[in-house]
């Protein structure tokens, strides 16, 4: 099979350079020293977008998020050849990708959503959470190309790591970004309850596992807010990119019309991180602005 990626950055390049051990992969980057420094893994670099779209049977995007996609997608319409399977892996619009899915289905392309969960580490280790969104038929064939990047993929799991969110490509993109939202706003809920906790006089470390034992507790507390005590904010995806996300559900909210206060302040906040920080890495990085405005970070190194 040859397969075609649009985009190799911290995600693409692992994913790219997996599937180079079993197909054909020929990538490009905007970022040209990107996809050449996957040759010596076996991906070829393309000298543009077009050259990857024509030659490819299956297409995968993996781009930073929906105004990249759109800006690739009235080419990739135009050029990859009916028959063809385009799977989109970006942090996507559920809206920009319901409107490319009938454009695509009148040029024979099978379009898939199939956003990812698992990071920079996940990737790495092909042990990638998807959830896919399509046709009967796009569905089976991408799940056949990510099942080696996946978390089932030794084949002896129960869970494959693959899980169908629906028939409509942003189905699946809609239930990833809602998910996001959660796990947005348990970082806000906490930091304020890890915040509150140490000012009364009880020791982060232990308050944290007190509360992975209590009723509230959750990935946030169970795996991820560890970092804060260590003062890691997760570099591993753009807080731009957290308040676009964040952003596109709540318009999606306000077009239906329905109550979101709480989710609203959850956005404001990250908001407010990003105008703190600037557009870098951090998912965590609310709970470094809440514990600026607390006047003492957690960690217990101090400030980061």
């Amino acid at each position: 099979m040859k397969i075609g990626f649009l985009g190799v950055g911290r995600m693409g390049a692992p994913l790219a350079v997996a599937l180079a051990e079993r197909q054909t992969v020929t990538a490009y980057d905007p970022v040209p020293s990107r996809a050449g420094a996957l040759e010596s893994s076996g991906v070829s670099a393309a000298p543009s977008a077009r050259a990857v779209v024509a030659g490819a049977e299956t297409l995968i995007t993996v781009l930073p998020g929906a105004p990249e996609f759109e800006a690739a997608a009235d080419e990739v319409l135009e050029t990859l050849a009916p028959g063809s399977l385009w799977i989109d892996l970006t942090s996507n619009d559920p809206r920009v990708a319901d409107a490319v899915a009938p454009a695509a289905a009148a040029r024979g392309l099978l379009f898939v959503a199939a956003p990812m969960a698992g990071g920079p580490e996940g990737a790495g280790s092909r042990r990638l959470r998807f959830l896919l969104g399509g046709d009967e038929e796009g569905v089976r064939r991408a799940r056949e190309v990510l099942a080696p990047l996946a978390a089932g993929n030794d084949r002896g799991a129960d869970d494959d790591g693959i899980t169908v969110a629906g028939s409509r490509a942003g189905d699946a993109h809609l239930v990833k970004l809602l998910s996001n939202l959660l796990w947005f706003g348990q970082v806000v809920a906490v930091s304020e309850a890890m915040l509150l906790g140490r000012s009364l006089g009880v020791d982060p470390d232990r308050l944290l596992a007190l509360l992975a034992a209590g009723p509230g507790t959750g990935t946030v507390v169970e795996q991820h807010f560890g970092a804060v005590l260590r003062g890691d904010y997760l570099a591993d995806f753009g807080l731009d990119r957290v308040v676009e996300e964040l952003d596109i559900v709540s318009s999606l909210a306000a077009e239906r019309g329905m109550p979101f206060e709480l989710s609203e302040l959850v956005t404001r906040t990250h908001r407010e991180a990003l105008l703190r920080f600037g557009a870098v890495d951090g998912e965590l990085l609310a709970a470094r602005l809440l514990e600026e405005r607390a006047g003492d970070p957690l960690c217990s190194g101090g400030s980061s």
